[in-house]
């Protein structure tokens, strides 16, 4: 069976790239291209599965993303 979870990813300041599932405290990771960084999260998105019992994995939907500018 499969599970389908949102993954985020985003660019910082060395250039990087961050995964993460907001989903699952604590899954995230890292590559140095997108596509490095999306096969590295589904790794960890084992990892972070194993430790967890299914009822304690929480059930969201995803709805969008969006990006905010405040006053620095």
């Amino acid at each position: 069976m499969e599970k389908e979870f949102t993954v985020v990813i985003e660019q910082d300041e060395d250039g990087w790239y961050v995964a993460e599932v907001p989903a699952l405290k604590g899954c995230y990771t890292q590559g140095k291209t997108a596509k490095e960084a999306l096969e590295n999260i589904k790794e960890v998105i084992e990892l972070c599965l194993a430790g967890q019992k299914a009822e304690d994995i929480p059930k969201m939907k995803f709805i969008k993303v969006e990006l905010v500018k405040v006053p620095a």
